[in-house]
C-alpha cells in the first residue's frame, strides 16, 4: 500500500546537505549581541563545504593573505579548528541528527596536527539553496560567542 503521508524536513536534512556550499558569511556575535571579528580569518572569510553521505570536508581562506602580510595567530578556540597563517582546512567524517539538526563531526585529517581527532558539534538548517550552521565557541580573547556559517549551494 502506497503512503501518501510526504517525508518531514528532518527525514531529508541528510539528503538536503549532501553537495557542494560556498562560504555566503561567517558571523561571531558575543552573548550581548555584539559583533565580534575574527582576527585569524577576518570579516569576510573565503570558504568551501562539501558533504557527502558520511563524510565532509572544509576549508577557509582569510581573503588577504599577502606574502607582505604578518604571520596570523593560530585562532580556533572552544568547539572549533585552529587556522595557520589565515587558512584552515580539515575533512573527516559526521554523523546528523535528523530531528534536531545537531552535526557531529569527527575530523580525519587538518592543516593543524592537534585539531586530527577533534570532534566538533554544530547546529544545521537547511532553507532554500542555503545551508545555515551555528556553533558555540570563543573568541581569539576567549570570549562566548555563537558563530553563525551561511553557505550556498553550487551548482
Amino acid at each position: 500500500m502506497k503512503s501518501d503521508a510526504a517525508p518531514g524536513p528532518a527525514v531529508e536534512r541528510k539528503i538536503q546537505i549532501i553537495g557542494l556550499w560556498r562560504l555566503e558569511s561567517r558571523i561571531d556575535m558575543d552573548s550581548v549581541g555584539k559583533r565580534r571579528l575574527d582576527p585569524v580569518l577576518g570579516a569576510d572569510p573565503l570558504g568551501i563545504l562539501c558533504f557527502s553521505a558520511d563524510r565532509f570536508a572544509a576549508q577557509f581562506m582569510r581573503r588577504d593573505r599577502s606574502q607582505t602580510s604578518p604571520p596570523l595567530p593560530a585562532g580556533g578556540g572552544a568547539n572549533n579548528s585552529s587556522a595557520v597563517n589565515g587558512y584552515d582546512a580539515y575533512f573527516g567524517t559526521y554523523t546528523l541528527d535528523e530531528a534536531t539538526g545537531a552535526l557531529r563531526t569527527q575530523l580525519e585529517g587538518a592543516i593543524t596536527p592537534a585539531n586530527i581527532g577533534s570532534v566538533f558539534e554544530r547546529h544545521i538548517e537547511v532553507v532554500g539553496d542555503k545551508l545555515v550552521i551555528k556553533l558555540a565557541t570563543t573568541s581569539a580573547d576567549g570570549a562566548a560567542i555563537t558563530r553563525t556559517l551561511t553557505f550556498v549551494r553550487l551548482p
